[in-house]
């Protein structure tokens, strides 16, 4: 396919980066545009789609579109699918006029596969080796001059890391632009060898068309931009010629590999494959050990979610103080009216909902780009793969489980890289069942009230081991329900759990602030909207009821308040209180107090359930608006002392243990996040599945907190 003139006269030229996974091209994608990047979604796709603007020379600037990895041109995952259909120009939207196709030399060989191939669609291609300094560690050599010869396309080295080899590749696009370099008249195989009646058929209608393009046609057009006229034609073309896609594939892998094996032989050197081991093998004999290689993984994944638990909080703590006074002094500022309410508790309390998750999701994917770079990340999924295949999932389910103990909002945003979509969806499905930090208040009020703080065997906090076992509970459920879930997703779709272990490397610094940057603006700019939706209805449903039933109640405390000696502050909290009771929330307490007494729950726990759906913590706030604890003293001892002296009307103790028990089993099931909800319809792109989520996690929490009520009532 030649370069078209006509976008040849833009300004702008476009550029596919392709390559094998794990082959440096994220790190020469970034080196290319720094930090003019902006991260979508592939049209109809969850896939991640990177571009940026680079500057190729004064008259070139070039839009640079990060494919994902692959193998080869035979797709098997869907982002392989991604990338195959833009190389094959069946993508609507993105149609590349130039090919850069990365290479690792320290694993030439089968890197050369990918590079065949899109030598042989005839698409202008430059190809960058990179990884030089691990194949010189390996005694590997290369003569790129004759390599280049070979195969008939540019040949650079680059090393991303250093910036080396950059103006060089920068030039050698600029001549392929410029039409100075053709992709090779004569084929890397003979592609016409494979179906030459049925090639010569499809070039027919399409005459442009290279001898291993109209292949491809042959192998997948029922997934192209075809029109039925001509996918009917291609199919009696396969029929006609007894046309076996799998048979035709097979020879033509075996084909390609025959001729890079007589290139390696001529431009390449390695050593004796006796030598002595590189340290990234002697390495792997410790962190994927059968016993220790656990112990360590267990202890990476300890100080990772510690780290994003210390760390986060110290910021999270700092936005919770800065929007408090925002919201104090806008309070002192502004007039009292229903203006300055929605202001204060509608839209900056829905901001700060969004915005208090920012640190964690930084911190989070910012450790997680420092685990990948170093390439202990695919160790921590080949370690895993064995237990997570088992109920469903595979190896790369693992991190975003974890990471659901600090926020399932990142750990659910981090499931993209489970190529399979099955597994993909039930790690998804699954991952809100970890406790995550904002059910911690919630844990800590409820232990505090009706555990006794004592200690088994003199050391064993009581307390303790039923805040591990919240959590183990939850990791438990995950895996239970993972594996009663995989019978009901009928996604036909095959589970490879290819993976490639990369050589240990120092991470990439300056990679991890863009991440981080990256998956924050994800974050607020499109989950963060649905929440601020979410959190002004709740505050309508808290601040209005119906009728002049709100002004009753003020009306009522303003008599009361004019008498002499009258508690004015003790009457303002109760004002609010009976305020409460009187909106649209308090009658939906009210209303669903029939169905949650069964679990030990009054009406005023029905209420905190639902405000709480914002978030699990504003439990803790809203009780203590509910029981009247002192505006000046919110300590968490005085609000356990008022729920724990809390009665219900007929005079019978609200937080019994069989109470505290149920609700925090309730905790550790339900779905009472407006933000991982948010997200995972973002994640599936349907209502569908945060609907299953909310009603399973539901009906799951529900069931249970009855059982365990009835049990210890």
């Amino acid at each position: 396919m030649q370069l078209h003139r006509s976008r040849l006269k833009k300004d702008i030229l476009h550029i596919a980066l392709v390559g094998n996974p794990n082959s440096g091209k994220s790190s020469l994608f970034n080196c290319l545009t720094g930090l003019n990047q902006k991260v979508g979604n592939f049209p109809g796709v969850t896939v991640d789609k990177k571009t940026g603007m680079a500057q190729f020379s004064p008259s070139l600037s070039a839009e640079i579109i990060d494919l994902p990895g692959s193998y080869s041109l035979y797709p098997r995952r869907l982002d392989e699918w991604v990338s195959y259909k833009v190389l094959l120009n069946q993508d609507e939207l993105i149609q590349p006029d130039l090919v850069i196709a990365v290479a690792d030399a320290s694993n030439l060989k089968r890197n050369l596969l990918f590079c065949s191939q899109l030598i042989d669609l005839k698409v202008p291609v430059v190809i960058a080796l990179t990884m030089m300094d691990m194949a010189k560690k390996k005694g590997i050599r290369i003569d790129t001059e004759r390599l280049e010869r070979e195969l008939g396309v540019p040949v650079l080295i680059v090393d991303p890391r250093k910036n080396k080899g950059i103006p060089q590749l920068k030039k050698a696009v600029e001549l392929t632009a410029q039409q100075l370099y053709q992709p090779p008249v004569r084929d890397f195989v003979d592609n016409k060898a494979l179906a030459p009646t049925a090639i010569d058929e499809v070039k027919n209608h399409f005459p442009s068309f290279s001898d291993y393009r109209a292949i491809h046609y042959l192998i997948n057009h029922e997934n192209f931009l075809l029109s039925e006229e001509m996918q009917v034609t291609i199919e009696n073309i396969e029929a006609r010629n007894k046309f076996n896609p799998t048979k035709t594939q097979a020879e033509e892998i075996l084909q390609r590999y025959s001729r890079i094996k007589q290139i390696m032989n001529q431009v390449v050197s390695e050593p004796d494959p006796l030598q002595k081991k590189l340290f990234t093998e002697k390495l792997d004999n410790i962190l994927l050990h059968r016993k220790w290689g656990y112990l360590i993984l267990f202890s990476v994944l300890f100080l990772l979610f510690q780290s994003v638990f210390w760390i986060a909080q110290y910021p999270m703590d700092a936005i919770e103080w800065a929007f408090a006074n925002i919201s104090s002094l806008l309070a002192q500022s502004l007039p009292d009216n229903r203006w300055t309410d929605l202001l204060i508790n509608g839209v900056i309390a829905g901001l700060s909902g969004i915005l208090v998750f920012v640190p964690q999701i930084m911190i989070l994917f910012g450790l997680i780009t420092l685990l990948e770079d170093s390439g202990y990340m695919a160790r921590i999924s080949f370690l895993s793969d064995r237990l997570m295949r088992s109920v469903g999932l595979n190896g790369k389910s693992v991190m975003p489980m974890i990471s659901g103990f600090a926020c399932a909002v990142p750990a659910i945003m981090s499931a993209r890289n489970i190529e399979n979509r099955k597994e993909r969806l039930l790690t998804i499905l699954i991952t809100p069942l970890m406790s995550c930090s904002a059910r911690l208040p919630v844990y800590f009020i409820l232990i505090g009230l009706v555990i006794p703080n004592t200690h088994l065997l003199g050391f064993l906090s009581l307390q303790g081991l039923v805040m591990m076992g919240l959590y183990l509970l939850g990791l438990v459920m995950a895996l239970i329900v993972s594996y009663v879930a995989k019978w009901f997703i009928k996604i036909q779709e095959k589970s490879f759990f290819i993976l490639e272990l990369p050589s240990y490397r120092s991470p990439r610094w300056n990679n991890v602030i863009p991440t981080m940057v990256n998956k924050a603006k994800i974050f607020v700019f499109d989950a963060g909207k649905i929440i601020m939706v979410i959190s002004l209805l709740l505050w309508g449903l808290c601040s209005f009821g119906p009728g002049n039933s709100i002004q009753q109640v003020k009306n009522k405390y303003e008599v009361l308040k004019s008498a002499p000696g009258a508690d004015t502050s003790s009457l303002d909290l109760r004002l609010q209180t009976e305020k409460l009771e009187s909106s649209y929330a308090g009658i939906l307490g009210r209303a669903i107090e029939p169905a949650i007494q069964p679990l030990g729950y009054d009406w005023k726990i029905g209420i905190a359930l639902i405000t709480s759906f914002a978030a699990r913590e504003v439990f803790v706030g809203t009780m203590a608006t509910l029981y009247s604890v002192g505006t000046r003293d919110k300590s968490s001892v005085r609000l356990k002392e008022k729920m724990k002296a809390a009665r219900k009307e007929d005079g019978t103790i609200v937080f019994t243990l069989a109470t505290g028990l149920s609700l925090m089993i309730f905790y550790v099931f339900a779905m009472q996040c407006m933000s991982t909800l948010a997200v995972v319809k973002r994640e599936t792109r349907s209502w569908k599945w945060p609907a299953i989520q909310l009603v399973y996690m539901t009906g799951l929490a529900y069931l249970l907190s009855f059982l365990v009520y009835q049990l210890f009532k």
